[in-house]
């Protein structure tokens, strides 16, 4: 027992290393992680106090247990067996399928990440990129909806950026739970998007054991109130005008809101731009049958750094108005006691609602003035466009020179074009000419409103 033994110096520090994880692991790691949460806890409980609506513990909770939460659950058992008896596979093969589903929906959601990284970014880039109005149609009835209740925000998608817009104009009232794309299942955005509390879905997938998971998921975080945040078109919009709703994701919603249980309140928010930064990729797609987008990373490195240079020599500048504004909400307990196909009404509602809200913007106005109304002389489309933005609340008394910004951008950009004081159609960026005029809100405020109905109904088709 004390005799000497000779070891190579790699073996021993093996060993050593070995050694130290095996300690870590069994002594050091659980007390640190508990000290962690501890503090976590406490700072999460002070961050409540400030919020309207409080984060859930759903939303805290360890990621390994939700995932054990959703595959033991009698809804997905009952779909795992029906999916081993449809593919002739044992249970268990089907188990662990629906395992993979499961750790690729939940999110790993960080409190730290989320107010700490995601809101500070979201305020920086926002504020950055555009000239942000935040407006309301009925406010008192957001503050007054019960607090116990699920909130759902429902939103048109014009761009990426809707999801930095929404979680900075958000920050003061909860952590928003988004569901997002496959665009956005590249490293190392995914994993800051799953930190934030975003869950992975699948736009397509015709397995419907995924789609159970799926549904199993958000009936938990609905029940749970989690606040949400969702897309019902889907995807973004290619031409500007408000796509038809995906009736999917709205159903489990209302599946996990108990007849007996608090109430879920959705509210509209309508988002507009003066310009959508995606807006060539889109146009573009608009005219194949292929409409998925990719996160390149080199791309978006490369149209960042070419915006920091452009900021260091003094060129930059804004993309314009971006306007966010809240409709009216709807509660689900009232909706189902006056409608009898509530997926369906409700949908059509909501899409409703937020078309109504869309806030103007000089971009687009411009675009439908000169689409449907051809040249004109520069200084009317200035009054026309100055007197709708003022009408609709979004512009200041002392933001005219927005409107200049505004039709500048458009001649730079070859959308229009400025020859003896008139502006006119540039004849060269039509796709994008068409994809402003048809993003444009059409109000009693308008001329002409039946032909601005059939220049969005034109984009829509």
């Amino acid at each position: 027992m004390t005799q000497t033994v000779e070891l190579p110096l790699w073996l021993f520090l093996l060993i050593l290393v070995f050694a130290a994880v095996t300690l870590a692991s069994h002594f050091l790691f659980p007390s640190v992680r508990w000290f962690f949460r501890r503090r976590l806890e406490r700072a999460v409980k002070r961050l409540n106090t400030r919020l309207q609506r409080p984060i859930q513990p759903f939303k805290l909770a360890r990621r390994h247990d939700m995932i054990q939460r959703l595959i033991y659950d009698p809804q997905v058992g009952q779909a795992v067996q029906q999916h081993a008896r449809e593919e002739g596979i044992p249970e268990a093969v089907a188990f662990e399928q629906a395992q993979r589903y499961a750790r690729e929906i939940v999110p790993s959601f960080s409190a730290v990440a989320y107010f700490s990284i995601a809101i500070r970014l979201a305020r920086i880039l926002s504020n950055a990129f555009y000239d942000v109005r935040l407006s309301y149609q009925d406010e008192d009835a957001l503050k007054d909806i019960d607090p116990n209740a699920t909130v759902v925000f429902v939103m048109n998608h014009r761009s990426n950026m809707d999801y930095v817009l929404v979680t900075y104009l958000a920050a003061q009232q909860s952590a928003l739970s988004y569901a997002v794309g496959e665009w956005a299942r590249v490293w190392p955005l995914s994993r800051l998007i799953r930190a934030m509390g975003a869950y992975f879905i699948r736009r397509k997938s015709g397995s419907e054991l995924y789609r159970q998971v799926l549904a199993c998921y958000v009936r938990h975080a609905t029940d749970a109130g989690v606040t949400q945040a969702m897309f019902p078109e889907g995807g973004l919009s290619l031409t500007g005008a408000m796509a038809r709703p995906k009736l999917g994701l709205l159903k489990y919603i209302i599946d996990g809101a108990r007849v007996d249980g608090a109430d879920v309140v959705f509210v509209p928010v309508a988002l507009n731009y003066d310009r959508v930064l995606e807006d060539t990729i889109l146009t573009k797609a608009a005219l194949g049958n292929q409409r998925q987008f990719r996160a390149r990373i080199g791309v978006i490195t490369g149209w960042m750094l070419k915006q920091i240079g452009r900021r260091l020599t003094g060129r930059y500048q804004r993309f314009g108005f971006a306007g966010v504004r809240y409709g009216h909400p709807i509660s689900l307990k009232e909706f189902r006691t006056a409608h009898d196909d509530v997926m369906t009404d409700l949908a059509r509602e909501l899409m409703q609602r937020i078309k109504e809200a869309i806030p103007q913007a000089p971009v687009p106005a411009a675009c439908w003035l000169v689409r449907t109304k051809g040249e004109m002389p520069e200084d009317e489309l200035k009054s026309l466009i100055t007197g709708f933005l003022q009408r609709d609340g979004t512009l200041g008394d002392q933001d005219e020179s927005a409107v200049s910004a505004a039709l500048d951008q458009l001649v730079e950009r070859r959308i229009l074009k400025r020859e003896g004081g008139k502006i006119s159609q540039s004849g060269q960026r039509v796709d994008l000419l068409d994809y402003y005029a048809a993003s444009a809100p059409i109000g009693d405020g308008w001329p002409d409103a039946a032909a601005a109905k059939e220049v969005s109904a034109g984009a829509g088709s």
